[in-house]
């Protein structure tokens, strides 16, 4: 029995020019299409980038839900069920592209699913397609250098614990916080404090049809959408 690949697509920050060659390739070639998809049923931001290449009607079109929640239980048992629809695929020999956002192997929903597949069906082959993130084309969309020379440059999720927020400001030249619309009130303090609020970046959405680029003035107590990216470069 020939087994088919589940393959990690990355389909850039928004803008769907930004997606590779070959990840268009794959979108054309691969027989069946996975994607996150919302509870209620509206697109997700992955596959709003990728309706200009697929046609639902050449290709099986697997929408996956994965809800939002810290329940381990519900967590486990929504994870699983994506993994055997995928896999109902798979043991008929069909390839299986996966888009996600960004690139397929940092933070994204790919990585969990990669890992969950291993364990539940270790014969299945699996490979990635490098996708642009978005702390790339946020730096590319500002005209901001994230390093240049012997600069040191981080790449981090944002949290509450500002001495660990301030140590990464302090040792780096560029530091791009994700994961930043839950702590960013006390991120601009701490900004502001160490005589950065001008040389702070926070887009939303970058690259898309919803980009916003936030005024430093605007953000406190602005409710962030999750794909926000906030670029400090000293």
């Amino acid at each position: 029995m020939t087994i088919g690949t589940l393959i990690g697509l990355g389909v850039g920050p928004g803008d769907p020019e930004l997606i590779t060659v070959k990840a268009f390739r794959m979108l054309k070639e691969c027989p069946v299409i996975a994607y996150p998809q919302k509870l209620r049923g509206s697109k997700s931001y992955a596959q709003r980038i990728i309706d200009v290449y697929v046609n639902p009607a050449e290709k099986e079109m697997l929408g996956l839900v994965f809800p939002m929640t810290k329940d381990e239980e519900t967590l486990q048992e929504a994870w699983s069920k994506s993994a055997e629809k995928i896999y109902a695929h798979l043991k008929e020999g069909r390839d299986v592209a996966f888009v996600t956002e960004g690139d397929p192997m940092l933070f994204s929903t790919y990585i969990h699913l990669m890992k969950l597949m291993k364990e539940m069906h270790p014969d299945v082959p699996m490979k990635s397609i490098a996708g642009i993130s978005s702390f790339n084309g946020t730096a590319n969309r500002l005209g901001i250098p994230l390093a240049d020379g012997d600069d040191h440059v981080a790449m981090i999720p944002a949290t509450s614990d500002m001495a660990e927020m301030r140590r990464v400001i302090e040792t780096h030249d560029g530091i791009v916080f994700i994961k930043v619309a839950k702590v960013l009130d006390v991120m601009l303090d701490l900004l502001e404090e160490m005589n950065l609020l001008e040389k702070t970046f926070v887009v939303t959405k970058v690259t898309s049809d919803e980009e916003i680029i936030w005024k430093t003035n605007e953000l406190r107590g602005a409710e962030l959408n999750y794909l926000s990216c906030m670029v400090v470069r000293k």
